[in-house]
């Protein structure tokens, strides 16, 4: 037709590099080949570049390769203007995957301390994104940029007076995300600092007893504290003022909360927070009534993760006159409706973890010992893992490993499809803390008692039982010998079992 025809005239006209693509018995213009060859992979688009000289301009156009690249998850923040050759980036990125992969699974790295001596005993450890946040007896709160691998630590001021008597009091939880760093002590009290400002406190609070369960939003200055029988929600606003965004009285004590990580509703300037107290489930949002999201008398919640639009969270049995074993209840947060029930076992499942597993999946840990990924869609355990000696405490996964934590100390990595062992650490006390990105695993040891007895010598009973945060780092930039089979150096007096002591120590063998 007479339209067509100028159509085509017009797409020809524009066209600088190329007027005509041979498609077999037709010719297109340069945009609509160009729309064709979007729809094509990377391999696909290997082998049109091997047909003709035409077809090989046209495959290797920048445009198709920056998609594919943001499609894979490399550069997704980057403009196409940002690199010359997007080939050649999208092949760099999936040859640095490959080369991390291997080093994760040959145990290739680094290892590293991150030690405050005069700092007591180690509370509370969180880590996000490349900062760890550590909170210890003596009251004080430290932060380290491992991204820079910088081996000194940050000091936090408090909010407290130092000239004011008495005994400092201990830090019960810690909390890190992108804009805040959050740290709660046993009298109630609440301090929060900017990851950007640090030292001096931007806000504090208190609450009127002890806090038992603390939560921050991720990417958001939103923290939720519970004390007693009461919730707590402490926001800021635009202009940078801090207020209490709601306040909730419970009829049970709330021993987890979780802050939602994405919108619910589409509201953002309203936080949704999920709390589980005893054998109740409740999510509560400041413009409504709190919502009983699960409750089954006796069927105490041993754990809870929530995602974007899901809640899972372990519920123990009722004694010896319940059949069925403990499971793992998922619900919707949108509907508030039971999805899916998962598991059937003897022990408390004491950790989930459902925000940072892949689609359909969720990761748990059981007194049992055994790490369980159950599929949501089938409600059936697709792995169990057995390796801990005591029970499993924290636990994360991604798409082809899985990272877990014991109470004896054991950091267990494990590759998921074949459902084997990679390779374990061992320290003395609980792993209580758990994280790992494409190149970095941060592991924080606590000790569950904190103020050692019997002991002649008080320095070396704070060294043995301070707890330690260890980070590894697998990457490829990074000239690094294996990860240490012992971590002691001349300057050390003593070893232990799990750092013994050599006159040669491996780690220090060129």
């Amino acid at each position: 037709s007479q339209r067509d025809t100028f159509l085509r005239g017009f797409y020809l006209s524009i066209t600088n590099e190329i007027n005509e693509i041979p498609f077999f018995d037709i010719d297109l213009p340069y945009e609509l080949a160009l729309r064709i060859f979007a729809d094509l992979g990377k391999t696909e688009l290997g082998r049109c570049a091997q047909v003709s000289k035409t077809w090989k301009v046209i495959a290797e156009d920048e445009v198709l390769w920056y998609k594919i690249c943001v499609k894979e998850g490399y550069h997704t923040k980057a403009d196409i203007s940002d690199f010359n050759c997007w080939k050649a980036v999208l092949r760099d990125s999936l040859k640095k995957e490959q080369t991390l992969r291997a080093n994760w699974k040959n145990r290739i790295g680094a290892a590293s301390q991150l030690q405050y001596d005069v700092g007591g005993i180690l509370c509370d450890a969180h880590s996000y994104g490349g900062v760890v946040l550590a909170g210890y007896t003596s009251g004080d709160v430290r932060m380290w940029d491992i991204s820079t691998w910088d081996s000194g630590s940050l000091y936090l001021e408090t909010s407290r007076n130092p000239a004011e008597p008495g005994r400092q009091p201990h830090i019960s939880f810690v909390r890190i995300n992108s804009a805040i760093a959050v740290a709660a002590y046993e009298d109630g009290v609440v301090d929060v600092w900017s990851t950007i400002l640090g030292h001096q406190p931007v806000h504090h609070y208190q609450h009127s007893q002890k806090i038992q369960a603390i939560s921050v939003a991720p990417d958001s200055t939103v923290i939720a504290t519970s004390s007693d029988y009461q919730v707590r929600i402490e926001s800021c606003n635009e202009k940078g003022y801090w207020q209490t965004a709601a306040q909730f009285e419970l009829q049970k004590l709330v021993s987890y909360l979780q802050l939602l990580p994405g919108d619910l509703n589409g509201d953002r300037n309203q936080p949704v927070l999920v709390a589980a107290a005893e054998d109740t489930v409740y999510i509560l949002k400041s413009t409504a009534e709190s919502i009983v999201l699960h409750s089954v008398y006796g069927n105490t919640v041993t754990s809870l993760d929530v995602s974007n639009n899901l809640a899972a969270f372990g519920v123990k049995s009722f004694g010896w006159i319940m059949s069925d074993g403990n499971k793992v209840q998922v619900y919707s947060l949108q509907t508030a409706q039971p999805l899916v029930t998962l598991g059937n076992s003897t022990g408390d499942f004491t950790c989930v973890n459902l925000r940072d597993s892949p689609p359909y999946l969720v990761v748990t840990g059981n007194k049992d010992r055994k790490v369980r990924v159950f599929d949501l869609r089938s409600s059936k355990a697709v792995i169990s893992l057995y390796g801990h000696q005591l029970g499993v405490s924290s636990v994360q996964m991604d798409d082809w490993k899985i990272v877990s934590g014991g109470e004896e100390g054991l950091v267990c990595v494990w590759e998921q499809r074949m459902g084997t062992k990679l390779w374990e650490m061992h320290a003395r006390h609980p792993v209580r803390h758990l994280r790992f990105g494409a190149h970095t695993l941060i592991t924080a040891n606590i000790p569950d008692e904190k103020s050692p007895r019997g002991r002649s010598n008080y320095l070396f009973s704070i060294h043995r039982h301070r707890g330690i945060i260890y980070v590894y780092d697998f990457s490829v930039d990074r000239a690094a010998p294996v990860l240490p089979i012992c971590r002691s150096s001349y300057d050390e007096d003593v070893g232990y079992s799990y750092n013994i002591g050599l006159s040669m120590p491996y780690d220090q063998i060129k």
